[in-house]
C-alpha cells in the first residue's frame, strides 16, 4: 500500500479531516513557511489525531536538534522531518525516527541518487525515510514544482523513500507509476487559494488506493 502524507496542516480540524479520508500522516510545518503553525497549535494538531492511524510529523529546518526534540516532545509528534540542509548524520541526534529531504535538481540522475541514498543510510545509522523533493533556489519545500520521477524509479527497487513536489489528484498515479514510491507527500497540490481544501484531499488519497487496488 503506497502511504500518503498530508503536509502543511494548519488547523486541528484540517488534521481530523485527512486522517477520516485516509491519510497516513499528517505533516505540520515548523519552520519559516506560509504554512508554519505556532508551537501551542502544532500540539493540538498532533493531539487531534491521537488515536487514530495516523501520525504526526513536525517538519523544521535547519534547527539545532536539542531544540527539535524539545519542540516533538512537547507537542508529541511521531515522527521528524528534516527539510533543510541537515548532513545525514544529523538523523542520530534526533529523540524519534526522521524523515529526511533530498532535494533532486536537474543534474540528478538514477544513478547519482542511488549513491546519494547508499551513502545516507550508512551516515544516518537510524532509522529514517528518505523524501525526495525538487531542488527550488530559496526554498525548502511546498513549491509544488516537481522533478523528473523516472530519476527515482531504480531507486525504488532497493530503498523505501517518500516522493514529493508538485503532487495533484490529477497526476499521482503517473507518479506512482513513473517512480513506485513507498509514500507519496503532497502540500499545495490540495490546496484552493493557499487553504486545504478537503475535497482534493479525498480525490488525492481515493486516487491513490484506487492506483494501490490495481496493482
Amino acid at each position: 500500500m503506497t502511504r500518503v502524507k498530508i503536509c502543511g496542516i494548519k488547523e486541528p480540524s484540517q488534521a481530523v479531516a485527512a486522517a477520516k479520508a485516509g491519510a497516513d500522516y499528517v505533516g505540520i510545518v515548523m519552520a519559516p513557511s506560509k504554512r508554519r503553525v505556532d508551537i501551542e497549535k502544532a500540539r493540538a494538531i498532533a493531539a487531534a489525531v491521537k488515536g487514530t492511524r495516523t501520525l504526526a510529523v513536525g517538519v523544521f529546518v535547519n534547527m539545532p536538534s536539542a531544540e527539535i526534540n524539545r519542540i516533538a516532545k512537547y507537542c508529541n509528534f511521531d515522527r521528524i522531518q528534516l527539510s533543510g540542509d541537515e548532513p545525514w548524520e544529523y538523523v542520530q541526534e534526533l529523540h524519534r525516527p526522521a524523515i529526511k529531504a533530498i532535494k533532486i535538481s536537474k543534474e540528478y540522475s538514477s544513478k547519482k541518487l542511488l549513491s546519494e541514498l547508499s551513502g545516507g543510510y550508512k551516515k544516518a545509522n537510524y532509522y529514517f525515510l528518505p523524501l525526495l523533493d525538487c531542488a527550488v533556489n530559496g526554498s525548502y519545500g511546498g513549491t509544488g514544482k516537481a522533478f523528473d520521477w523516472s530519476v527515482a524509479r531504480e531507486a525504488s527497487g532497493k530503498y523505501r523513500f517518500v516522493l514529493a513536489g508538485g503532487l495533484t489528484p490529477e497526476n499521482v498515479a503517473w507518479a506512482i507509476a513513473a517512480a513506485r514510491p513507498w509514500a507519496v507527500d503532497v502540500s499545495s497540490g490540495v490546496e484552493t487559494d493557499g487553504v486545504k481544501d478537503i475535497d482534493k484531499i479525498k480525490k488525492f488519497i481515493s486516487t491513490v488506493r484506487k492506483i494501490d487496488a490495481m496493482s
